[in-house]
């Protein structure tokens, strides 16, 4: 068993309501301490996830406020200990005032991390389910929510089981081939186990390439706003921000450096960079933000060219606009459709998609033409994209050894070849759920949670 822990679990600002976290030995006990049913049994004896409406007192009895409580007993809990959780109005002072009182009563401040790291410890989750807690908290598209949401609900898991039993099934053989080196291997059985670690070495290649395109559910694609000055790149990034966070002027090469902010578009989480207008210019200043313009261009995955609609398309907008196309997937933007619209070349009116950032019309269209330059990665079920470099790694390394196993099988490589890298696969796909684990990897994952998880 192990000590008590509290947390507050929800911010620390104004809300409707506040929650306040216990768990560990004896937590039930302790929530007796503290909180006083206006009807019925005590805490200790109410049935578990039972709501129940009471009074929460400090340590001299102190009415704290009026709130709801419920016990959830181990192995059956978040954390697989006894837990207890108070539902309070949520003023912040208030739910300071609960934690001291929880702390009075026995409890100790949490770390932070430290009630999901239990849960891990005791085995009501796998490690990764439990990096999937803090992605699903940071969550900032529907897709990065469901990603992780599938994840929390086993979806690696259930992938890198089936592989890892496979391994094992065939690393048991091997045991026994090495034992009783006078027993003969059937061919059948080795055509068996050689197509078994090629399916193993297909499905994990398939997880590992998942990770390529995480970045769409975690850091945002970059995606350089780009155009010449007064196109209005910074208003786009505004309306689509849906704040002023750029300055905004009339005054050709008001933004003097670059500016980045996240924001979800057609689905996908878009790392958007406001640049400096592009021209040639004496200024020096000015002149140091148009080459970081070009910097964030050539590291873009996505270029949203505006040019201005109410002026005619000069040469210089269709230069930039190859050069645009030399370094990423590029949408055309007309900007300022709100505004009378100079004559165009045909096959630039064509392609551009007008827009205003002033009263928004076109960005719906955006947003779709977004979405299908930029597609979610393709997986057969919520939570199958791999959102960490440590667990691309872990399954690189097995698909690895797997490869090596299946090469030495075929080549009739002795038993033991096989068997050690068929081991090795095992160690790294237990290195993914937590099977086996350094604690500094477990320290450094934890270490990102914020506490009260």
């Amino acid at each position: 068993m192990s000590e008590p822990i509290a947390a507050i679990a929800t911010g620390l600002v104004p809300a409707g309501i506040g929650i306040l976290r216990l768990s560990g030995d004896g937590a039930l006990a302790l929530a007796q301490r503290v909180f006083r049913p206006f009807h019925g049994a005590p805490m200790g004896q109410r049935r578990d996830r039972e709501l129940v409406y009471g009074a929460l007192v400090d340590a001299g009895g102190e009415t704290l406020d009026l709130c709801l409580c419920t016990v959830s007993r181990g192995p059956h809990s978040y954390t697989g200990e006894d837990c207890a959780e108070f539902q309070c109005h949520g003023s912040p002072m208030v739910l300071r005032l609960g934690l001291d009182a929880l702390c009075a009563a026995g409890a100790r401040l949490a770390r932070a991390g430290e009630f999901t790291r239990r849960a891990f410890l005791n085995g009501r989750m796998d490690l990764v389910q439990a990096e999937a807690v803090i992605d699903l908290i940071h969550a900032e598209s529907a897709l990065a929510a469901r990603n992780a949401a599938g994840q929390l609900g086993g979806a690696i898991l259930r992938r890198t089981d089936a592989v890892y039993e496979r391994l094992r099934e065939i690393s048991s053989h091997y045991h026994a081939v090495v034992d009783f080196p006078d027993e003969d291997v059937e061919d059948f059985t080795l055509q068996a186990y050689a197509d078994a670690l090629r399916r193993a070495e297909a499905e994990l290649a398939r997880l590992e390439a998942s990770f390529q395109r995480s970045r769409m559910l975690t850091g945002g694609v970059p995606t350089a706003i780009v155009g010449r000055p007064n196109a209005g790149k910074s208003s786009l990034l505004n309306a689509l921000l849906g704040y002023e966070r750029a300055i905004v002027t009339e005054v050709p090469g008001t933004t003097r450096d670059t500016i980045a902010e996240r924001c979800e578009l057609g689905g996908v989480l878009l790392r958007l960079i406001d640049t400096a207008g592009l021209r040639e210019t004496a200024d020096a200043v000015e002149r140091i933000g148009v080459e970081r313009s070009r910097a964030a261009m050539a590291e873009a995955e996505l270029v949203l060219l505006l040019c201005d609609g109410s002026a005619p398309f000069t040469e210089a907008d269709a230069a930039l606009l190859r050069e645009a196309e030399g370094t990423a997937p590029t949408l055309l933007l007309r900007s300022k459709c709100d505004l009378p619209q100079a004559p165009w070349p045909e096959a630039a009116a064509e392609r551009a998609l007008p827009l205003s950032a002033l009263t928004g019309d076109g960005l719906e269209a955006l947003s779709r033409a977004v979405a299908q330059l930029l597609p979610a990665p393709e997986t057969r079920a919520a939570g199958e994209i791999l959102t960490s470099a440590r667990q691309a790694e872990a399954v690189g390394r097995a698909r690895e050894s797997v490869a090596a196993a299946r090469e030495a099988m075929e080549a009739g490589f002795p038993p033991d070849a096989v068997l050690t890298e068929t081991e090795a696969a095992m160690e790294a796909l237990g290195e993914l759920s937590g099977r086996s684990v350094r604690s500094d990897v477990t320290e450094q994952i934890f270490s990102r949670f914020c506490v009260g998880k």
